[in-house]
């Protein structure tokens, strides 16, 4: 068990209480006992680890994750493994029946640090090259500030810290390294101080942002570009999946590099599970969540990810700007989203699918998350959100009048669809 929310680093009630009131809970209740491990307040990848570690028979962190100050919620494994929809549902009723296994035994609470164990097993899948390297780390004041800066110094990187202090007000920004506007700090910061690059994390650290030594964003497809082509030269014709949001440009450079690269649904729950069936050694989405197999645990993880970008990084006589070159230039939307009610956007989205499958001007459909339809010189996309009320939407075709034309059609698809409703 861990806490995600908190204010100045210090466990807000909530959490310093929480072990205690599980603990109370099944000694209250003579049917549910159990023993509740605290590691504390650390950032989500930490629990994972913890979850690898310690072997419990199930793991939850009280985070809000990228979300408003004022949200929490609950992650939750069972095993190693991420519990999500139908097993949820399945919980919730368990938990209304009061369906739990009996024990006499009362249940105990401890509480131990992993962080130096954590620390350990990163420090160790790594090896540095010769490059010296400066990077501003922008924490956004979640719970990722901490170990990115003990990770990064026992990589011999000079480190500019920002915002690395656990603050669960968010003082400074909103903890989100997919929205740009949240990176300004960081762009400023980089420029500052001549680093080589900038790393930001989101609330929980489960998310990676990245700044070169320019300015410019690299968005989490382009990422896992770089990851997936330092991977396949220790690992040729591993196994790479993206999603259905990624640019056509990863999944053409990966299999161009001999890679096998595989298309999933949006959600890290989903891409894990992907992970497994696939026997993949990286994954990654576009908002930033990057899970790295090979040589690591599996999960997503922003504090590693950072970690494998500066291990690529001083090994190159490249900069990362310079990389950020190699990259094929695309020019696409960013995610938009189109508010729809629950009750109504998957029935949207099928009509948007069969209107697509049937367009003129679409060559083929991809449908394992939404619709998204290829127009040979561009793609769009549209998909039912897996957490609000709205429609996901993003485009990319090679000029910027044929993407307005891919996203003309598409929100004409849409009006169509919902007036049908």
């Amino acid at each position: 068990m861990a806490g995600g929310r908190h204010h100045h680093g210090r466990r807000t009630r909530l959490q310093t209480n929480v072990g205690q009131a599980l603990c109370g809970a099944y000694r209250r209740n003579a049917r549910i006992c159990a023993n509740v491990l605290d590691i504390g307040v650390v950032s989500t990848p930490q629990l994972y680890f913890a979850a690898f570690h310690e072997e419990p028979h199930g793991s939850v962190i009280i985070t809000g994750s990228h979300n408003p100050g004022p949200d929490n919620g609950f992650k939750m494994l069972r095993g190693k493994s991420s519990i999500y929809g139908d097993e949820i549902r399945s919980l919730r009723e368990r938990i209304e029946k009061s369906d739990f296994r009996e024990s006499e035994t009362p249940g105990e609470l401890s509480e131990k640090d992993l962080s130096q164990d954590y620390l350990d097993y990163a420090i160790s899948t790594l090896t540095m090259g010769k490059t010296k390297l400066k990077v501003v780390v922008d924490a956004g004041n979640g719970t990722g500030g901490p170990m990115a800066l003990r990770l990064y110094e026992r990589l011999g990187v000079e480190i500019v810290p920002l915002y690395c202090e656990m603050d669960g007000n968010f003082p400074n920004h909103h903890p989100d390294p997919t929205v740009e506007e949240n990176l300004e700090d960081l762009k400023r910061a980089v420029a500052e101080h001549g680093a080589d690059l900038g790393i930001a994390l989101d609330g929980d650290a489960d998310r990676i942002g990245a700044i070169d030594g320019r300015g410019r964003v690299l968005w989490g497809d382009q990422l896992l570009i770089i990851f997936g082509r330092a991977l396949l030269k220790e690992v040729p014709g591993a196994t790479i999946i993206g999603e259905v949001k990624c640019s056509q440009s990863l999944y053409d450079e990966l299999n161009a590099a001999g890679g096998n690269a595989i298309m999933s649904k949006v959600g890290h729950s989903l891409i894990k599970a992907k992970m497994k069936e696939e026997n993949a050694l990286l994954a990654g989405e576009m908002s930033g969540h990057i899970f790295f197999k090979h040589r690591f645990l599996g999960f997503d993880d922003g504090v590693y990810a950072g970690a494998r970008l500066l291990e690529i990084l001083s090994n190159s006589n490249s900069s990362l700007a310079q990389l950020y070159d190699t990259l094929p230039a695309m020019v696409n939307t960013p995610e938009i989203r189109v508010e729809c009610p629950d009750e109504i956007k998957f029935e949207v989205v099928a009509k948007v699918t069969a209107a697509m499958k049937s367009h003129e001007q679409v060559q083929s459909v991809i449908d394992v998350d939404g619709v998204r339809a290829n127009f040979g010189d561009g793609w769009g996309l549209v998909r039912a959100s897996n957490t609000q009320p709205s429609l996901v939407m993003r485009c990319e075709a090679e000029t910027s009048s044929r993407l307005a034309d891919i996203r003309s059609i598409l929100e004409s698809a849409i009006a169509e669809a919902r007036a049908s409703q």
